[in-house]
């Protein structure tokens, strides 16, 4: 049966409710930064919510058994990866999985490899671990897209590299890496013994003509030698509720984890359960009607940035909510600085997500028409005068 959710998609008001992504400039800023979404989380979600807290008692909780086996159903269903029950270890975040599987498989000195750009917590993880960061900068075609030089990548790899955490999607540049790709990057990973760390946050986020491989689901080999990092948050708008899963297929890899997760970071809350389980078991009509709008979004935003936003050129994302908009020929200087000074809207500025992003702004496009319409109006005013 189809069910109207078209409420879930009309605005909300978020000001004055602790939001990060509203409260961290003036109320006179439209936020198209941090990747929040702006919907309201699917109505299973919202119900399971306030059941539990009816329930009055909020103590140390544990993974519920459903929780396991709904997300091991979805990966079967999904991707026809066979995952076993005991290979989920939950934790409170992706990016608390990438720092911990830093400090987890290398030592002081090794390094990681990484893909620039790339979201800002990846360049950090391997400094946070004290490690060496072995960064290669992903080829940038004159259409825009991104793609990976294998040469390079292998190229990029010294003796004490260790960890190769991978983002696919990729956040920022929107690519979802076909199979081939993950295939090569893979191999040469398996054949310099490097421990892959895949960040797939964002793998629900896939728009038409595209699909998700998660690394790990290509052969038991590399399944043996592969960390993959999933959560609800991106995909049904609760990143507030911190939860996440690691899939560690290997027991070795899952028990070196485990034990570094017992030190450094903090149990999942039994409301960030409630929301994965609600999420993953009944949000998927939700989810269904959320990428319709977000493609006719991303549709609405690449037309009026060719026809209204001169100079300024993205290429269509294959995966995310996020644009990548290279503004070096349209703006001198920092364009991040630009668009909220001179528009008062906030994105999130290139130059933190490392080599390549400088004179590029991340635009988050996960919310109602009407914001993202008026924000991008406010940028076309703004280059206007900027050219006048």
């Amino acid at each position: 049966m189809n069910v109207d959710r078209s409420d879930d998609f009309r605005p909300v008001e978020r000001r004055g409710t602790d939001s990060l992504k509203w409260r961290r400039y003036g109320d006179d800023v439209l936020p198209l930064w941090v990747a929040d979404m702006d919907f309201r989380a699917p109505e299973p979600v919202i119900r399971a919510l306030h059941e539990r807290v009816e329930h009055g008692v909020f103590g140390y909780g544990v993974a519920p058994p459903e929780l396991r086996q709904v997300i091991v159903e979805r990966l079967r269903r999904l991707y026809g990866w066979e995952v076993s029950p005991a290979a989920l270890v939950f934790l409170p975040g992706v990016v608390t999985g990438f720092n911990l599987v830093c400090q987890a498989v290398a030592a002081p000195g090794d390094g990681v490899l990484i893909q620039t750009p790339v979201y800002p917590p990846i360049l950090r993880a391997p400094a946070n671990a004290g490690l060496s960061c072995d960064a290669m900068e992903l080829t940038r075609r004159s259409d825009g897209r991104y793609e990976v030089d294998l040469d390079l990548f292998e190229e990029t790899i010294t003796g004490r590299t260790r960890v190769f955490i991978l983002c696919n999607p990729h956040n920022p540049v929107g690519r979802v890496f076909r199979r081939e790709e993950l295939e090569r990057m893979a191999e040469i990973c398996l054949r310099h013994n490097i421990i892959i760390c895949s960040d797939e946050i964002h793998c629900d986020l896939v728009f038409s003509g595209h699909r998700h491989t998660p690394i790990a689901s290509l052969s038991p080999e590399v399944a043996g030698q592969t960390i993959t990092l999933m959560a609800p948050s991106k995909t049904f708008n609760v990143p507030g509720l911190k939860c996440a899963v690691a899939i560690v297929p290997n027991p070795e890899l899952r028990r070196r984890l485990k034990a570094t997760h017992a030190d450094w970071a903090q149990e999942v809350n039994v409301l960030g359960y409630t929301a994965a389980l609600a999420a993953y078991r009944d949000g998927q009509p939700w989810l269904d009607q959320a990428l319709r709008y977000l493609e006719a979004n991303l549709d609405f935003l690449i037309r009026y940035v060719e026809e209204h936003l001169p100079g300024i050129r993205m290429s269509r994302p294959e995966g995310t909510y996020l644009a990548w908009l290279d503004c070096r020929q349209a703006i001198p200087g920092n364009p991040y600085r630009f668009f909220l000074e001179r528009a008062r809207v906030a994105l999130s500025d290139g130059a933190d997500f490392g080599r390549g992003g400088e004179g590029f702004v991340r635009l988050n496009f996960g919310c109602p028409r009407a914001t993202l319409a008026e924000a991008l109006e406010r940028m076309r005013e703004a280059c206007n005068g900027a050219r006048t």
